[in-house]
């Protein structure tokens, strides 16, 4: 809840970047103390790790832990993932996600643009 909590912190800051960052996956958990955040370039990590003791700052304050670490890893997507259309990206996340099926059709959205 934490992780969650501090992501629409950095959306009302306008730190679109970390935000989705945070959102987009999971945190994988190595340990108690160890969180992998899985990002998608090392642009992207290198932009993080300017704000990286601010996110570590409050979720040691949050979960009463001091010896809580997040390290940051970059993730090789597939080529499934890779240059996709509109409409490909969603049905991408359709197969993982069918509910968004559900919502395409009650509300009458058009995906190709």
């Amino acid at each position: 809840m934490a992780w969650k909590k501090y992501s629409f912190i950095l959306k009302e800051q306008g730190l679109e970047t970390f935000y989705n960052a945070l959102i987009k996956r999971n945190p994988i958990k190595k340990s108690d103390e160890i969180y992998i955040l899985q990002l998608d370039s090392d642009i992207q990590k290198d932009y993080i790790s300017d704000y990286l003791d601010d996110f570590l700052h409050f979720l040691r304050k949050e979960l009463k832990n001091n010896y809580l670490t997040v390290t940051l890893d970059v993730t090789i997507q597939s080529d499934e993932e890779k240059f996709l259309t509109s409409k490909q990206k969603f049905d991408l996340m359709a197969r993982k996600n069918p509910n968004l099926n559900v919502f395409k059709t009650r509300f009458n959205l058009d995906l190709e643009y």
